[in-house]
This record gives C-alpha cells, sequence and structure tokens, in this order.
C-alpha cells in the first residue's frame, strides 16, 4: 500500500463545493481522505508541502490534437501528453484528424493501443462523423462506440450538408453521443485567413466572417432539437453564437459548449501588432480557425462562462512544426499549442475580475466531465472531483505566480505561439495521475518528499 499526504493546501473542488484550506490523502492512487487536518493522521507516508498553493482536481480537455498516427513530425501521445501534465490536464480528448482518420473499429483500437503504451495521463479518443471526415457518407458510430471513442466529429471540417448532419444526431442520439461540430459554413469562410474586420482589412487578407460560425451554430440547434440529439460547439468564437446557445439551453436543447482560453483573452489585433513595435506584422503564430475575434465576442464569451452558458474551456491544442508556421500567411496552417498555456492564458479573465477562480476550475474539471458524462463512458466514478474513491488526478497550482511563456522549454513539439516571451500570471506546479507525480515543475521540487526526477 503507498500513501501520499498533501498538506496545508487550498482546495478548490466546484463540483464537491470545497474552497478551503485542508489536507488530502491518496492510497494506491485514489483519494482515500480530504479535510482539515486530515495528514497529520497518517504517520508513514510520502508527503507534499502545499501551502500556500491550491490544489484542484487534474484538469480535463475535451478538444486536443495529438497528431498520432500519420503526423509525428508535429505531436506524438507522448509527447502530446507530457504537455497536458505540464499543464495540469490529467484526462485528454484526441481528435480524429489523423491519417488515417480515425473512423472505424481498427484504426480506434490501434490508436487505443498506442495509447496504452505510451500516454502519460489518460487520452479518450474522439472518431469521426463521416468516413474519411469526407462529409459524404456516415462513418459507423456503433462500432466506434464500442471500441470506446466519447464522442464523434469531424473536427476541422465542418458537416456542411444538413441531411447528413440530422442523420448524425439522429444516429448519435441512440447511444447518447455528443457530436461535435466546427461550426464555420465552408462557403463563407473559403481561403478567409483571420477574422473578418478592420485588421483583415489593413492586412489585404480574405476573413473569415462571424456569420460563418452563427448560421452553422443556429442550423445545428434546430437540428438537435429536432433529433434529440446532443450537439456539442467546439470552440465558439462570437458574441452571437454565445446568444443562440443560451436560446437552446432555454428551450432545453441538448446542446453543449466549449471556449479556448485564447478566445476568451486575445483579439485579432495580435496577428498584426505585438504591443511593443507600431509596424505591422503577419503573426502566424495566431492564426487560427475559427479566428481570434473582436473585444465583444471575448467579453461575451467570458460571460458565458461566468454565467454557465460554456461548459468548459478546452484547449484545441494543435501543435504543428516550425515549416507549418514560418511561411506566407495564406500558406501557414491555423493552430495554436496551448497545452502548456492554457491555465496560465485562461487566469487572465480571472485577475480582471471577470471570472472567480472556482469558476474557472469547474469549467476545467467537473463542467467538461459532466458536459459529456464522461464517468459514466469511461466508467471513472469520481473523474473530475477529489471526492474519496476517485482517481488522485491532481493539479496543484500557484494561481498568482507570475512566468514568462519560453517555448524553448516546451514539452510539446508544437512551440506554435503567438505568448512566446509573455509574461502570465498563474502556473501549473505539480500534476499527479492515479495518485503519481507525472509533472513537477522547478518550483515544486523542493517541497516534495518522493521518488521523483521529472519535471522542467
Amino acid at each position: 500500500m503507498t500513501t501520499l499526504a498533501i498538506h496545508n493546501a487550498r482546495v478548490i473542488d466546484p463540483k464537491l463545493g470545497l474552497d478551503g484550506l485542508m489536507d488530502i490523502v491518496v492510497v494506491d492512487g485514489r483519494i482515500a481522505r480530504i479535510g482539515p487536518n486530515e495528514a497529520e493522521m497518517v504517520i508513514e507516508a510520502e508527503r507534499i508541502d502545499a501551502s500556500g498553493l491550491t490544489v484542484t482536481p487534474g484538469f480535463v480537455d475535451l478538444h486536443c490534437h495529438l497528431r498520432e498516427p500519420g503526423f509525428e513530425q508535429k505531436e506524438t501521445i507522448a509527447t502530446g501528453t507530457s504537455a497536458a501534465a505540464k499543464g495540469g490536464f490529467t484526462t485528454v480528448c484526441a481528435m480524429p484528424n489523423t491519417d488515417p482518420p480515425l473512423d472505424s473499429q481498427a484504426t480506434a483500437e490501434s490508436v487505443l493501443h498506442q495509447i496504452e503504451q505510451s500516454a502519460l495521463v489518460r487520452v479518450l479518443p474522439i472518431g469521426c462523423i463521416t468516413r474519411g471526415r469526407a462529409g459524404n457518407e456516415l462513418a459507423p458510430a456503433a462500432e466506434l462506440v464500442e471500441s470506446g471513442v466519447v464522442a464523434i466529429s469531424d473536427d476541422g471540417d465542418a458537416v456542411a450538408n444538413t441531411a447528413l448532419m440530422q442523420a448524425a444526431l439522429s444516429y448519435s442520439s441512440l447511444f447518447a453521443l455528443p457530436v461535435v461540430q466546427h461550426a464555420e459554413d465552408p462557403a463563407l469562410v473559403a481561403n478567409g485567413q483571420i477574422h473578418e474586420g478592420w485588421v483583415s482589412t489593413r492586412l489585404g487578407l480574405r476573413g473569415r466572417p462571424s456569420s460563418a460560425e452563427e448560421i452553422l451554430v443556429a442550423r445545428d440547434i434546430a437540428l438537435a432539437e429536432v433529433t434529440g440529439g446532443h450537439l456539442h460547439l467546439a470552440h465558439i468564437s462570437t458574441s452571437g453564437s454565445v446568444a443562440l446557445i443560451a436560446a437552446a439551453k432555454d428551450r432545453g436543447i441538448h446542446v453543449t459548449a466549449e471556449v479556448t482560453p485564447h478566445h476568451l483573452t486575445l483579439t485579432h489585433e495580435i496577428v498584426a501588432f505585438d504591443g511593443q513595435s507600431p509596424a505591422i506584422q503577419y503573426d502566424t503564430s495566431a492564426k487560427v480557425n475559427p479566428p481570434l475575434r473582436e473585444h465583444r465576442d471575448l467579453e461575451m464569451l467570458t460571460e458565458a462562462v461566468a454565467r454557465g452558458t460554456v461548459d468548459a474551456i478546452a484547449t484545441d491544442h494543435a501543435p504543428h512544426s516550425k515549416s507549418d508556421k514560418e511561411i506566407e500567411f495564406d500558406l501557414a496552417a491555423p493552430g495554436i499549442s496551448m497545452l502548456e498555456t492554457a491555465f496560465g492564458l485562461a487566469m487572465k479573465r480571472v485577475h480582471d475580475g471577470s471570472l472567480n477562480l472556482s469558476t474557472l476550475i469547474k469549467t476545467l474539471t467537473s463542467g467538461p466531465v459532466d458536459s459529456w458524462s464522461l464517468e459514466r463512458r469511461t466508467n471513472t466514478p469520481g473523474l473530475g472531483t477529489l471526492s474519496p474513491g476517485s482517481p488522485a488526478d491532481i493539479a496543484i497550482i500557484d494561481p498568482d505566480l507570475l512566468w514568462e511563456v519560453d517555448t524553448r522549454e516546451f514539452l510539446s513539439k508544437g512551440k506554435n505561439t503567438p505568448l512566446d516571451g509573455r509574461e502570465l500570471k498563474g502556473k501549473v506546479l505539480a500534476t499527479l495521475f492515479n495518485g503519481e507525480p507525472v509533472y513537477v515543475g522547478s518550483e515544486m521540487s523542493s517541497r516534495l518528499r518522493l521518488n521523483y526526477e521529472g519535471g522542467r
């Protein structure tokens, strides 16, 4: 029997209604006890001094890209889950835009085998909505569910065919399976590079209008209402989408939604201006789909998180190689490497008073778990919480620590981020998965009495 005692932490667990100074005792990888002075009752244990720090359930990411199989030059399951651990994530849902795409039982089983061999944290695969993500015919959802996928999505390719999307929602409702849509009308965003607005005009780039997202959000909400299927809207980015989702939830339609840290905190201006030089730039590291929008969108998205209209903060971690980004803007791949900076970036909205810390933690833990019923799907009671008996998936954070993003220290292969060299406030210091340390930062090493030498 192995025992770990975490002392003197501020424990925040929104699902359990906990926010206070207490200890956590872990036995054989599961939460055994939680409460004031619990660690004092343990005689023999490995120990963590969490004085002045905050302990939360390990974060859960509904949307990331691990690139394996097929694009291992960008990321692998091993490197991506190392980055996840550094970012406080103990559960990540991997998108199916791989080669081959995850559209069959055989591919799913192959990916699950690779996950078992190399993942540092829990990886839950997402299957395709359509075969080959081509948008022509449905993939076999029943087979994919049997294989263990937790949702279906065509990821960066929206299901544009209305009849096909309706069929997907109808079919998936038989399995209570979330259908995850990248809501951008392909006809309206064709060759679009950034948000359609004054920055795109200034740079001479074709824009991706907000209406392209809102049209598909409205259509798919209508389809979810007709079919009773579970529609999940990935990385929403506009104020109009927020209004549509809020109204749908008021009508009892089964729709859930996520927002990324970058869409909560960054605007399209960062593509052209770095805030340090008046010179115009074409920053491909800030190119992402859907694009970074305007300040009013950012504020409405933040309010939606505060109200619970948005269920989860997801990273949309999209690692790319240098050659994908250091080229002409219109040829550059969209996406931001986000797992290692997600918490620090999202904390901007806590430090400016727009969100409270408990709400932020909820959208990173129990919010995503509840929205996709992941406890049931994974047969993991207590996932996303610190309840006794649950897996000891734990993030140890310092909400007030100032640190500078340095992509040279990224564990992800993807160094593509507009945050390089920028200061963030709030950092993950250590992460435990099933009670075992999978990341320990230098700031924590002196506080641990463990047999662990990792971390950077």
